[in-house]
């Protein structure tokens, strides 16, 4: 039951990270998988690299802020592949810097447009699309450990992420009965482009962060948040709905 055999799947930040390695593992266990990214170069070679390895994906280039290009992203995943069954709403901006007296706003403008909203333009579509079809259907939206307990100087990212969980039990409510499942995953340190950048941005020594950051001493790898996704998808989950699953190597719980 952990497939996704001829199921059509979109991902979006798929171009690297944890959306890549969902993409791959989507792709592995028999799903066609739509990369959807801004990045155009780094998205299409993920889509090609999946092809190569004998599965199947198409790319396609959103800004998921914008509502026209997020309509269009489900229009044309439709089609190409004939319909939608799931969706990982992934994508987002690198945390802000600086805490809220010292806020840039044109910062909190585009991280909010992208990690908040370009959710809720993925969810608006996604569900429309799941309701014409009368099968269901699940999503799972990327959240974050912020979106469980604050941290410090990102008030922005703190509040989208938090945002994300809302909106995602919010959803559940109201569409499970239609047997849409919504969850969300909370990842913690996940060694990522964005998490090594931030790293830099901060600062930090990789090494002992990652002890202040996780029970298991580590950060996690994208490919364990990948299968969190993978699970949050399958049947396996049939009825886990409106729940945030943290990835977090007990982060939560420290």
């Amino acid at each position: 039951m952990l497939n996704l055999k001829d199921k059509v799947a979109i991902v979006t930040g798929a171009a690297m990270g944890m959306g890549k390695s969902t993409a791959e593992l989507f792709a592995e266990v028999g799903a066609k998988v739509v990369i959807a990214d801004f990045n155009e170069e780094e998205g299409q070679k993920t889509a090609e690299e999946i092809k190569n390895k004998g599965g199947e994906a198409t790319f396609i280039q959103v800004d998921v802020s914008n509502e026209e290009q997020v309509k269009n992203l489900v229009d044309q995943t439709v089609e190409t592949y004939g319909r939608l069954d799931v969706a990982v709403n992934n994508a987002a901006i690198t945390p802000d810097d600086q805490p809220i007296a010292e806020m840039d706003m044109e910062y909190y403008d585009r991280l909010m447009s992208v990690d908040l909203k370009g959710v809720m333009l993925c969810m608006k579509y996604e569900i429309q699309q799941l309701q014409k079809q009368g099968d269901g259907g699940s999503i799972v939206n990327t959240s974050s450990v912020s979106g469980l307990r604050p941290q410090p100087a990102n008030p922005a990212y703190v509040t989208a992420k938090h945002g994300v969980i809302g909106a995602t039990k919010t959803a559940a409510m109201d569409y499970s009965p239609e047997g849409i499942r919504v969850n969300a995953v909370a990842p913690g340190a996940i060694n990522t482009p964005m998490l090594q950048g931030a790293l830099e941005q901060f600062g930090f020594d990789p090494t002992e962060y990652a002890k202040q950051l996780s029970m298991l001493g580590r950060f996690a790898e994208p490919e364990e948040v990948a299968q969190a996704n993978l699970w949050l998808c399958s049947d396996l989950s049939s009825y886990v709905t409106g729940t945030t699953l943290a990835v977090d190597g007990g982060y939560t719980s420290m």
